[in-house]
């Protein structure tokens, strides 16, 4: 058998990261993260998020496969080149003219705990089978990916209940800032070929609008719009799911850049990860 990798088959990490509601969670992770001020401006200083940013969400896409689902060698690699990179960049508030590193733990540690906060919210919203022990078990697995960027895991909620008093310690930081708004903007009008267009108001449109009514009620208050019913987000979220998940997975892993399918072909078909081996 193969380096299953820093996870392995048996994690909540290896069932969860092939639900295709990640990609709507990713999105809403983007809306989350942008709420805090030094950080999005860290990435809006560094990056021409703008021009590059279907770029910025598949490394994004990238990183996450390949620490979910590649060998151990292969995790690490790809979290040395993430720690080599904002080691290199910093950013300026233009109020104070303060500079400072892009990895400071505090950012860092924001950045993560929007993301997995953000998966966990979607999967089990949109019907991913998951108990209140697999979901703290999920947070504390990702002290691991914490890791990897920089983070000591002993300083990174463990459970739901540190994550939730981790976002209630981080609420008076945070703001929507014009750095925040441009993220918003990007997110429902990205930039796209003149021909794509109509199919971006359609279908792209749809799925942000998802992301972003599944955030928090303090996001929405943020971002100064009405927030949507919970209940209504959860049966929309649902409905997403159901739809997505009657794609047969076979074929939704065929899209780039295929890392469960050649965690697979190292481990096996056993290794196929799907929600009902939870209960095992």
């Amino acid at each position: 058998m193969g380096d299953p990798g820093l996870f392995t088959p048996s994690s909540v990490t290896w069932q969860m990261h092939g639900d295709p509601m990640m990609w709507v969670a990713g999105i809403r992770a983007l809306y989350l993260q942008a709420l805090h001020p030094r950080a999005v401006r860290g990435v809006m200083q560094n990056s021409d998020f703008r021009h590059d940013a279907w770029g910025r969400l598949l490394r994004t896409a990238d990183f996450v496969g390949t620490i979910s689902y590649g060998t151990t060698e292969a995790a690490e690699k790809a979290g040395t080149r993430v720690r080599r990179i904002h080691s290199m960049l910093s950013a300026t508030d233009p109020d104070t003219g303060e500079r400072y590193g892009v990895d400071e733990p505090e950012l860092l540690l924001w950045v993560h705990c929007a993301e997995i906060d953000s998966y966990l919210q979607v999967a089990r919203r949109s019907g991913f089978p998951l108990t209140d022990a697999q979901a703290d078990r999920y947070i504390d697995e990702h002290r691991v990916s914490a890791r990897l960027v920089g983070l000591d895991p002993d300083a990174v909620p463990a459970n739901r209940a540190e994550m939730a008093a981790y976002f209630e310690k981080v609420l008076p930081e945070l703001a929507c800032g014009s750095e925040a708004r441009a993220v918003d903007d990007f997110l429902l009008r990205p930039p796209t070929h003149p021909l794509l267009v109509p199919a971006r108001e359609v279908l792209w449109r749809r799925v942000a609008h998802l992301a972003y009514a599944a955030l928090p009620p303090y996001a929405h208050e943020l971002y100064g719009r009405p927030a949507p019913k919970p209940a209504t987000v959860t049966r929309q979220l649902r409905a997403t799911g159901t739809l997505l998940r009657a794609v047969p997975a076979r074929l939704r892993w065929q899209l780039p850049p295929k890392h469960i399918l050649r965690a697979m072909a190292r481990l096996g078909p056993g290794s196929r990860p799907a929600p009902y081996k939870l209960g095992r």
